[in-house]
């Protein structure tokens, strides 16, 4: 399930664009010189996927603990659920209630010091920058953060997230190079593309869910394996 990650960062990457783009238009990147600001960059990058990777092993933790009590099945199967019922649910009834509400102090402390980190030029600049970007609350975030507890795993967790944050990255870089390069007939077609893809990883955790022994799609569940192997010998 881990691919499915790198594949909605890099389809949700024009959401992210539209999100963050700002922020990554703000960049006090140094445009005399090259490499330095390649460099730049890839360290703005790098404090991205760091803090995306901390989010990722928080929520690999809660699923891990709730795999302890036996019910992974059961949570792969509500995740996908949950997934595919956000994105049928209408963005305007959504709207209405406020999900990071209960995090606005955090979330108003982050865009602080980030406004304040824009300012500055000094060589920790860029990995405070992408560090912060991190955290800020986006839609795409909370559906790969929904992945993380589905992989029931502190490592699989974070290197979900991680690979989700390496998907935006060569979108949100040629937006930094080019600025808004794309029309708008092409953001729409992506724009309608995400909802469809994030349905079918909603369906993948399902089928694992249902432990339908289809080998690295549905696999049966270990005790199931493990009763089979017992009556083979």
């Amino acid at each position: 399930m881990l691919y499915s990650a790198f594949i909605l960062g890099l389809l949700g990457s024009l959401h992210c664009v539209g999100m963050c783009g700002p922020i990554a238009f703000m960049l006090p990147v140094d445009r005399s010189n090259s490499f330095k600001k390649v460099s730049q960059i890839s360290i703005y990058h790098i404090g991205r996927l760091i803090a995306y990777s901390l989010i990722g092993l928080v929520f690999g933790l809660v699923g891990k603990s709730l795999y302890i009590f036996g019910i992974q099945q059961q949570l792969s199967i509500a995740i996908g659920l949950l997934m595919i019922v956000l994105v049928l649910i209408p963005y305007k009834t959504l709207a209405k209630y406020n999900l990071s509400k209960p995090l606005n102090k955090m979330i108003s402390k982050v865009k602080s010091n980030l406004g304040q980190a824009l300012k500055k030029k000094t060589a920790d600049t860029f990995i405070t920058i992408g560090f912060l970007n991190g955290f800020l609350p986006c839609g795409l975030v909370y559906m790969a953060v929904f992945g993380a507890v589905a992989t029931g795993s502190l490592l699989q967790g974070g290197f979900y997230m991680v690979l989700f944050g390496l998907g935006t990255i060569p979108l949100m870089t040629s937006a930094i190079y080019l600025g808004k390069f794309l029309n708008q007939s092409i953001k729409q077609r992506i724009q309608k593309a995400i909802p469809v893809f994030v349905v079918i990883i909603g369906a993948l955790f399902i089928l694992r869910g249902l432990g339908l022994g289809i080998p690295y799609l549905s696999p049966a569940p270990i005790v199931e394996m493990a009763s089979s192997a017992m009556d083979c010998h």
